[in-house]
């Protein structure tokens, strides 16, 4: 059985995620609040951030922006926008 959320990305119910997606406090908030559907927008959004920024996760200063910027687009103001940016 699929285990369902009030997910705060969608303002909806839809299912969850299978398993924490990310680590600590801010990755157990998010595996209780986000569903599936909301967590995919946030990859898509984060794989934008990565290649307009050419951001490296292996970098603790781009981890950090990364995480704040997660921190923003579910529970904060939104997503960030990049300038010049049309997605395809």
């Amino acid at each position: 059985m699929t285990r369902m959320v009030n997910c705060i990305k969608l303002g909806k119910e839809a299912p969850g995620l299978e398993r924490l997606t990310y680590p600590g406090d801010l990755g157990k908030r998010i595996f209780e609040e986000v569903s599936q559907e909301g967590w995919k927008a946030w990859v898509s959004h984060q794989t934008m951030l990565l290649n307009e920024y050419r951001l490296t996760p292996i970098n603790p200063k781009d981890r950090k922006f990364l995480e704040e910027e997660m921190e923003k687009f579910f529970f904060g103001e939104g997503p960030s926008s990049v300038d010049n940016f049309k997605p395809e």
